[in-house]
């Protein structure tokens, strides 16, 4: 059996020499929750539709072009980034499923990870149907789009079961030892 050395893991070791093991989210399940944002995205649309005062609009078609424009960049790039801004890496999707957008450090996102990742999701997921960030993420093992790559982020599992390993035993040999060594605080 080989050993493994510190740096052939594929978890994240911190600073304290702790190893934190984040299951990265299947193309799959960023799917699923792919397809309730977009019903989000389409229920926010209809909203918008059925309340603004179309009205104000008129006969002047170049400013009905303007508002159906600046509606379809908040839905579909202002939408995402706010929600993964203010649900700290999630959407609504992410949070029906228990994925979480994080770095590739597994810090949280901010708001410039979300505004590359949204951007960029409009190219890859809107304009191309999603055919673009399949293709992207059913290339590399994290499925990574190419947001995510940008970015310096990728999707986790959030309700994982962990499974701590046993302790480890006493040797025999020194349980003698133990039994009479003083542990405590050292003094100065």
């Amino acid at each position: 059996m080989a050993t493994r050395g510190i740096f052939d893991t594929e978890g994240f070791v911190t600073s304290e020499a702790v190893e934190i093991d984040l299951p990265a989210a299947s193309l799959p399940h960023r799917m699923a929750a792919g397809l309730i944002d977009l019903l989000v995205v389409v229920a926010f649309l209809l909203l918008v539709l059925w309340v603004a005062p179309w009205e104000l609009v008129g006969t002047d078609f170049a400013l009905l072009q303007a508002v159906a424009i600046l509606l379809l960049v908040a839905a579909l790039v202002g939408l995402p980034i706010a929600q993964e801004t203010l649900l700290q890496g999630r959407t609504l999707g992410k949070l029906a499923l228990g994925l979480r957008t994080v770095r590739d450090d597994t810090g949280p996102i901010g708001f410039r990870h979300a505004l590359i990742r949204g951007l960029l999701g409009f190219v890859e997921i809107w304009m191309t149907l999603g055919g673009l960030a399949v293709l992207v993420a059913a290339t590399n093992s994290r499925a990574k789009r190419l947001g995510d790559l940008l970015a310096g982020t990728y999707v986790v599992r959030e309700r994982v079961r962990l499974t701590l390993p046993p302790p480890a035993q006493m040797p025999p040999h020194l349980a003698g030892w133990a039994m009479h060594a003083a542990i405590g605080v050292i003094p100065d």
